[in-house]
């Protein structure tokens, strides 16, 4: 019994090593709980954190629009009120769906709207609309005008939406004619405006109709009947006998009805048109005129033949000299 008692109180081996055994199991499930613990925190905060996907998705790239005007034919051009009449076709493509109410004409009002193409993503309308100008009269009546259709998004900034000029649908009909005008060139561009307060540039598109008067009708309307009157009275220095001064006067009381029915026709403006300077040199001319025979009628009256024929011969060569020198000048001003 003290053997054994002894044997096993000096041989420490075999209880040495359950105890060894029992600590490493637990220093290894101690370590595998931590670890597991462990996994665990560092996986909570990253689900939380985890990105909404769907908030973060790039912004898609600017819409860009292909717009193209087929105009067919123009109708009355009004110049008192500024505006003439338009029946064209609009075309619409993009990358993205696109609309006609996406869009706004700015300088005027659509009339009319008939769809021809429907699609998502291209559009093709008739459209009938009425187009504001602001015309100019400097050259008038050998004025030339620029008819423009000007068309815009109504809320999208360049940035949203840009518009280019698509060439394939732009074009002039062969037939499209104004009366009494003449359609000379077309042009087409793509621009932007910023508007006051808003600082953001919007995209537009410019097609530009440009048209002038017919150059026959013009004379035969506006000046032929002064070209008339003022080879009356010119012709009239021929005369050497105070009767020309009736002539004259009557001359000249044509003239100032001619202007005043041709000047009804036209807007007011702040400036001297073609055919205002025309009619002062005519004014002036008539003046001239009428004043050589108010003279020639006061000598006559007086029996002074001498005087009388002085006024006669320098009138016949200086009055007219004048007039078709101020003639000449102000039509080589038109043509520069």
């Amino acid at each position: 019994m003290d053997k054994g008692i002894a044997v096993f109180l000096g041989s420490p081996h075999p209880a040495g090593s359950v105890v060894r055994s029992n600590r490493t199991q637990r220093h290894f499930y101690q370590g595998l709980v931590i670890c597991v613990f462990v996994l665990i925190l560092a996986g909570v905060p990253a689900a939380a954190t985890s990105p909404d996907t769907t908030a973060q998705l790039p912004v898609s790239a600017n819409s860009t629009v292909a717009i193209g005007v087929y105009m067919v034919d123009f109708n009355r051009f009004d110049m008192q009120a500024g505006n003439v009449g338009a029946d064209f076709y609009l075309t619409l493509s993009s990358d993205t769906p696109v609309t006609l109410d996406d869009f706004e004409l700015m300088n005027g009002a659509i009339t009319s709207v008939t769809p021809i193409i429907d699609t998502p993503h291209a559009k093709e309308y008739r459209l009938v609309a009425v187009l504001t100008t602001e015309p100019d009269l400097e050259r008038y009546p050998f004025d030339r005008h620029t008819l423009s259709v000007k068309i815009e998004p109504k809320q999208k900034s360049e940035g949203e939406m840009a518009l280019v000029i698509d060439p394939a649908n732009t074009d002039l009909d062969p037939e499209a004619d104004l009366p009494g005008w003449t359609i000379n060139k077309t042009g087409s561009y793509s621009t932007n405006m910023t508007y006051a307060g808003e600082g953001i540039p919007y995209s537009r598109a410019v097609f530009n109709y440009t048209i002038s008067r017919d150059v026959t009708s013009t004379i035969l309307k506006f000046f032929l009947p002064l070209l008339l009157i003022i080879i009356v009275s010119l012709s009239s220095l021929l005369m050497k006998t105070p009767t020309r001064l009736g002539l004259n006067a009557s001359m000249f009381l044509a003239a100032v009805l001619i202007h005043w029915r041709i000047a009804d026709n036209t807007p007011l403006v702040t400036y001297a048109t073609f055919l205002d300077m025309f009619m002062i040199i005519t004014y002036a001319t008539l003046v001239m005129v009428l004043l050589s025979g108010i003279l020639i009628l006061k000598y006559t009256d007086s029996g002074d033949t001498a005087m009388t024929e002085r006024i006669n011969y320098w009138s016949l060569r200086v009055i007219p000299v004048i007039s078709l020198t101020m003639y000449a000048l102000i039509f080589l001003a038109l043509v520069w």
